[in-house]
């Protein structure tokens, strides 16, 4: 992390708190819903691969490429099929910071995952933990990209 020094220190004290152990009113909630019954997260389940299958096709139909998650709530997405469009040469880091301006919509670059960074340069991803018109919305934006 590099900011100003006593933002890091400010920083640097908080975080040491909230990933050490997860914070009392967590714990709650967590024990909370370990008592819910399976159906809940049946229900849970059925809804967020709803939303899943919401944001792939219409990622899918805006052009991208589609990598269906099966353990998470992030779609990843390989940009080069889109051409130039807001990037030259797949460049996920490009292609997410005018992305926002573009079409209101922001994605993560996945190179930030990667020990060497140009292996996951083409490579973004997008979350479907949202409300499905939020969804709906996002794609319908995304696919004014392709147009």
């Amino acid at each position: 992390m590099t900011a100003a020094p006593a933002l890091v220190t400010a920083v640097r004290s908080a975080k040491q708190y909230l990933t050490y152990v997860a914070s009392g009113p967590f714990q709650y909630a967590v024990a909370e819903a370990l008592a819910l019954p399976d159906t809940y997260f049946e229900g849970f389940r059925a809804d967020m691969l709803a939303k899943r299958d919401v944001l792939a096709a219409g990622l899918a139909e805006a052009g991208f490429e589609v990598f269906r998650t099966a353990g998470t709530y992030f779609i990843t997405t390989d940009i080069r099929p889109l051409g130039a469009v807001l990037s030259k040469d797949g460049d996920g880091f490009a292609f997410c910071r005018a992305l926002p301006e573009r079409a209101g919509v922001v994605a993560i670059p996945n190179a930030v995952f990667y020990d060497h960074r140009e292996a996951g340069a083409p490579f973004v991803r997008f979350a479907f933990c949202k409300q499905t018109a939020v969804l709906e919305e996002a794609v319908s934006r995304l696919k004014t990209l392709s147009a």
